[in-house]
């Protein structure tokens, strides 16, 4: 498949409008089960692991979403619309949770133990520039001093 990377996945009436997503029932059977995570188009996954106190993201993306799936450990995910003076959101993440974050929202991760997650994106991340072009930094969370709660 040619140009792959230039599909449009922009249609955000398909996004869901809520950042924690419900999953589906699993398909189980006695072979054990199936688990849908996203059903909707991707350009990349990706595996990552943080270790407990670390902050990550303090970012919002220009156009990129993303979902991230907990296959282990918890985290806070801190949110709130970019370039708006709300009052930041906090919502705990668990292992077998999923959140989804649109374009133009800050996010910070805060990791409250060692984790493990799967991130399907809507960009391909091909190189460490390609991801960077979308990104802009903020800083929600100060890494050096975390909330601890």
């Amino acid at each position: 498949m040619e140009k792959w990377e230039n599909f449009d996945l922009d249609d955000a009436s398909m996004w869901p409008k809520d950042c924690k997503i419900a999953l589906q029932e699993p398909n189980v059977d006695d072979r054990g089960s199936i688990q849908s995570l996203v059903n909707f188009p991707v350009k990349n996954i990706s595996l990552i692991s943080s270790v407990k106190g670390s902050v990550r993201s303090n970012h919002y993306h220009l156009t990129d979403w993303h979902y991230m799936y907990v296959l282990s450990g918890s985290f806070d995910y801190y949110f709130r619309p970019t370039d708006s003076n709300e009052q930041l959101q906090k919502v705990r993440f668990v292992k077998g949770e999923l959140v989804f974050t649109p374009p133009m929202e800050d996010h910070a991760t805060v990791f409250k133990e060692d984790t493990v997650l799967i991130v399907m994106s809507r960009h391909p991340r091909g190189t460490q520039e390609v991801y960077e072009a979308d990104v802009k930094r903020v800083i929600l969370i100060d890494p050096k001093n975390p909330p601890l709660e």
